[in-house]
């Protein structure tokens, strides 16, 4: 029993630790957000949030290079608050100019209320 209960240990500290991280892993995160673009384009989001507020299609690349932290974080918000109303919550589309910590704060909030 100590043996098996000592592998059982190793075992979940071990999964705790990242894995190593391959030659790939740097282009991780363009792949992730191919990925999410593909979603996102199944969901109409040109016609439904963004001609709504006027705003460009998102580049395949958009949230995997930290081009304009500002507009980046502002486009993250439209688009959650957009998602968290198409599932079906009232969700107030946050402003430009509104606090982030607040934005977040009311984000995560609603999700958590999933």
């Amino acid at each position: 029993e100590e043996g098996a209960a000592a592998r059982r240990g190793e075992r979940e500290r071990s999964e705790e630790v990242p894995a190593e991280r391959g030659p790939g892993a740097a282009f991780h995160m363009f792949v992730l957000m191919e990925d999410l673009l593909d979603k996102l384009k199944l969901l109409n989001y040109e016609e439904e949030a963004l001609r709504r507020h006027n705003m460009r299609p998102l580049s395949r690349h958009y949230f995997a290079l930290p081009t304009n932290p500002g507009e980046q974080f502002f486009m993250f918000c439209t688009l959650a608050a957009w998602l968290i109303t198409k599932a079906g919550r009232p969700f107030e589309q946050p402003q430009e100019y509104d606090d982030p910590n607040a934005v977040i704060s009311n984000v995560l909030s609603e999700l958590r209320s999933f």
